[in-house]
This record gives structure tokens, C-alpha cells and sequence, in this order.
């Protein structure tokens, strides 16, 4: 420590220790990054000014992790995220050899299950606000014109009623697909 205390030979350098002593203004060199000398605590305010550069690093490299993430249009979709919950699900009950064991891990695969749910949720409103998802409204609005397309390509009217029905039939069984 005592090689790292140079004495100013200029009082007016500017950088003299700016602490304070019995005699004055210390007659002591800062320590590089600081106020101080290493007798006054300058050692101390280097490490902290090489903390905050190290963390503003660290901010910055997350800031540019973050803006390419923000940037990707699969952003706005957690399937691959719910996908690998359920990864991680099926492993631990494929881990399960009788009941003991699932009872061990219970608290595991509940947690699990209960993040799914949460983000299968997440997603479902996700796709909502975002248009991704089609209500019964708009389901038979969207039939009803695909209809009205093919009958004014169509003229016989047995075909065209066939078609219709099926397209009807198709879209009632997907509200029972879903429950």
C-alpha cells in the first residue's frame, strides 16, 4: 500500500487527493478513477467505479439481448414456451416408476402443470388481442362468404347445397373440437 501513496510535487495538480487532514488538502496523488489516495480510501472508490463499469457492461449487453428479442416478430408467441414445459412435464412423470416416486416429485409436476395452465392462458389471450383467434361470429361470417364465393361459381344447385351443408358442418364441429 505505501508503494501505491505518491506525494504531488505540484500542490496545484489537479490530481491531488481531495481528502482532508490536520495539516490541509492531503499532499497525496488520487488513485487512477478516483478522488482519493490509497491512504484516504481511494482503492475503495476505484473498485466501486470499476463495479459501476462492469454493471453498466452488463446493462448494456442485456439492453442489446433485449432489443433483439423485442425486435423478433415470434415475440408475440409462447408455443414454443408452453412446448417445453411440457417437455419438462413428460420427463419428470417419465422419471416416475410407481406411485412413491410420484408422490415425491408431486409438488414438481404440480408446479409444472400449474405454469402450463398459466401460460397456455397467457397465450390464449395473447392470440386474442392480436386478432389470432376467431369467435363463432366471426367463423360463420368467414363460412358465409366462402359460400357465397363458390355460389357464384356454381350453378347447380344439389352440388352448391352439399357444399354448403359441409361447410356448415364443418365449422359446427370445431366449436365441439374445442370443449
Amino acid at each position: 500500500m505505501a508503494e501505491d501513496i505518491i506525494k504531488v510535487k505540484d500542490l496545484d495538480d489537479p490530481r491531488r487527493c481531495q481528502a482532508s487532514t490536520v495539516q490541509g488538502q492531503c499532499y497525496n496523488l488520487a488513485v487512477d478513477n478516483g478522488k482519493n489516495c490509497a491512504a484516504h480510501g481511494g482503492c475503495t472508490q476505484a473498485r466501486a467505479v470499476e463495479a459501476k463499469s462492469i454493471r453498466n457492461y452488463r446493462v448494456a449487453k442485456f439492453q442489446v439481448a433485449l432489443d433483439r428479442h423485442s425486435d423478433s416478430p415470434r415475440l408475440k408467441n409462447l408455443n414454443e414456451e408452453v412446448g417445453i414445459l411440457r417437455m419438462m412435464l413428460e420427463e419428470q412423470l417419465e422419471q416416475c416408476d410407481d406411485v412413491k416416486d410420484l408422490v415425491i416429485k408431486s409438488h414438481l409436476i404440480s408446479d409444472l402443470v400449474m405454469k402450463i395452465e398459466k401460460l397456455v392462458k397467457s397465450c390464449h389471450t395473447l392470440e386474442a388481442s392480436l386478432g389470432g383467434l376467431m369467435d363463432k361470429t366471426a367463423i360463420l361470417t368467414f363460412a358465409t362468404k366462402v359460400i357465397d364465393v363458390i355460389t357464384a361459381e356454381l350453378d347447380d344447385e344439389v352440388i352448391l347445397a352439399k357444399v354448403s351443408n359441409g361447410i356448415l358442418r364443418v365449422v359446427g364441429e370445431m366449436g365441439q373440437n374445442e370443449q
